[in-house]
């Protein structure tokens, strides 16, 4: 009895480390858009602004802002202007900010 449930014990105890081996693994390509989703749509919801309509995600109204490249846009997420909610890297790690930048660049011409 003691070797099935030493047996049993270390079959959960691989399975656990497998899943979480694969969950790390799938985590490290970080899903920009559903980081957008998740932190960022309710003040950018489709690439627009609710706070400053000056200020859109769209290529032309950054560029207008000197937003050029997704390092640009997290400087601004962890120092925003007036009215918009900074995100350090303890609220957005920077892998994750990268992520919710390059999907920015890429999505919202």
């Amino acid at each position: 009895m003691k070797k099935f449930c030493a047996i049993i014990a270390a079959g959960a105890l691989l399975s656990l480390s497998a899943t979480s081996f694969a969950a790390e693994k799938a985590g490290s390509k970080m899903d920009g858009k559903t980081l957008f989703e998740t932190n960022c749509a309710s003040c950018h919801k489709d690439g627009g602004n609710t706070i400053n309509p000056q200020k859109t995600l769209k290529k032309s109204d950054m560029k207008k802002n000197g937003v050029k490249k997704p390092e640009d846009i997290v400087k601004l997420m962890r120092n925003p202007g007036p009215g918009m909610t900074a995100f350090d890297a303890h609220a957005i790690p920077d892998k994750e900010a990268k992520a919710i930048a390059e999907y920015v660049m890429k999505s919202f011409k």
